[in-house]
């Protein structure tokens, strides 16, 4: 556990010496957050005021949430190991006295700390300045969505990962990757909330990992959901967790299989 934890501290000391990229990621973050906000307020001023229950106060903490969350479960996916992979650095990887899989993600929590302190607080302190949050009046739902965070950093990393790993039989992974992407941003309920979908797509989202990324979270740490309904959501996370790190597990065996047979 020690090595994993020098991981992740020294990936997050790497990424704090990327200061300009951070001040851009701030900038950028924000602005699209202004005008995912004016988008969603727009929609429910049309409706009246409220939206599939959501008043524009709660839209507001919604998109703020959301893009506080955008950086540390990298909604545009990587492609390190697939390129390690294809490159055959891969090898070395499953040869390291390590969790191939505990590797990476550690250097993802460390990633994803820092992106949430230095790329996703800020936007979201900008947000509550400007539109206001709406935030839980009881106190455990706090904790409760900083597990809720941490569960859906998890679930995001899987995800991926299930992504790159792909890289063992496909040459060109690109195309799976923004085919991952866009439904991932889709159905996590990034873009919109996942209510405000029609019923066969909202049927759909719930069937699959995605909501565990972002609207759970959002949903926790915006009080609209109670402590009670929260443990609820975090046993779904946990769930989809083991399924998507059986599935992980499962292709990398094959993948190092596959890498032997082909003498790598």
């Amino acid at each position: 556990m020690l090595s994993y934890w020098r991981i992740l501290t020294a990936t997050f000391r790497q990424h704090t010496t990327y200061r300009t990229a951070t001040l851009a990621g701030i900038f950028t973050n924000s602005m699209f957050g202004l005008i995912r906000a004016s988008i969603l307020l727009a929609a429910i001023h049309a409706a009246g005021g409220e939206l599939n229950g959501y008043t524009a106060l709660q839209a507001a903490t919604y998109v703020w949430l959301g893009q506080a969350l955008l950086a540390p479960i990298e909604a545009f996916g990587t492609r390190e190991v697939a390129a390690r992979v294809h490159q055959g650095d891969v090898a070395v990887d499953l040869l390291r006295p390590l969790s191939f899989l505990g590797l990476f993600f550690a250097q993802k929590l460390g990633r994803s700390s820092y992106y949430l302190l230095a790329r996703g607080i800020p936007p979201m302190l900008i947000g509550a300045l400007l539109t206001g949050l709406a935030l839980p009046e009881d106190p455990l739902s706090y904790p409760l969505g900083v597990l809720t965070i941490a569960l859906a950093i998890t679930v995001a990393f899987l995800g991926d990962m299930l992504v790159n790993l792909a890289a063992f039989w496909i040459l060109e992974t690109r195309g799976l990757t923004v085919l991952y992407n866009s439904v991932m941003n889709l159905l996590s309920g990034f873009l919109i909330p996942i209510l405000w979908f029609p019923p066969w797509l909202l049927a759909i989202a719930r069937w699959t990992p995605f909501p565990s990324m972002v609207q759970t979270p959002i949903d926790v740490l915006s009080g609209r959901v109670g402590p009670a309904s929260a443990i609820g959501l975090i046993g779904v996370q946990s769930a989809w967790i083991l399924v998507l790190l059986l599935a992980a597990a499962v292709m990398l065996r094959a993948g190092a299989r596959s890498l032997e047979v082909q003498g790598g």
